[in-house]
């Protein structure tokens, strides 16, 4: 399950090369991914079980971004790479959504933070509470993986908040999810991570639709 993970992560976070040499979908591109899915089998533990879960997630992204030979990390500055940088692990920023799926949307050309333009879908939307307010975010579906049967159930869920191009990266961050039998998802935004774009200029990424900006600042996940 981890190497399908790897791959989606590859599809969003990683996104293509300026040189536009093709993403090889090997089982240990894009670094760690199955840890950053915000909406697998939720984790039944206590509030520091579950901060221990996310922590140590984050110390192994650390090292694969520091030595791993896909990290986005140029060669000359991985010795010197010190980490991510996080807000702490909250648990009330995990929370219960609501799927509502409309999967008749027709594709479109997501805009990326080059001239490439990967097609999605929308697949629906995530109803949710947070901080008292009732919110709402897109799904999308890459039709490269839909195409994909190892990956076909892979969905994308770019944002931004207000923290965005301040305390977190200009293009947003993302949570990645697969497709649930039932309607209803749990979104982590502790897990929220940013695209290769935030550490390498020499990525192509995809920017969160205008859709998908969030009227409060979400203090989880990966920041600046």
């Amino acid at each position: 399950m981890a190497q399908a993970f790897w791959a989606f992560f590859a599809q969003n976070a990683c996104a293509e090369q300026k040189s536009k040499q093709p993403i090889r979908l090997k089982p240990l591109v894009c670094l760690f991914a199955f840890a950053f899915l915000s909406v697998t089998a939720p984790i039944h533990a206590q509030d520091g079980d579950y901060a221990s879960v996310v922590e140590k997630e984050r110390r192994e992204k650390d090292r694969q971004f520091r030595r791993g030979k896909e990290s986005p990390v140029p060669a000359g500055e991985r010795r010197k790479f010190k980490g991510l940088a996080y807000f702490a692990v909250d648990t009330a920023f995990r929370v219960q959504a609501k799927l509502v799926r409309d999967t008749a949307q027709q594709p479109f050309a997501m805009k990326t933070t080059t001239a490439r333009r990967p097609m999605y879908r929308k697949y629906g939307e995530l109803h949710f509470t947070l901080k008292g307010q009732a919110l709402k975010l897109a799904v999308y579906q890459s039709l490269d993986l839909m195409r994909n049967p190892l990956y076909h159930n892979y969905l994308f869920v770019p944002f931004t908040d207000t923290t965005t191009g301040d305390t977190t990266y200009g293009a947003g961050r993302y949570l990645d999810l697969r497709i649930p039998a039932a309607d209803t998802v749990t979104l982590d935004f502790n897990r929220a991570y940013h695209p290769y774009c935030a550490y390498n200029p020499d990525y192509s990424c995809p920017v969160t639709p205008a859709e998908n900006r969030l009227p409060l600042a979400v203090e989880a996940g990966e920041r600046l």
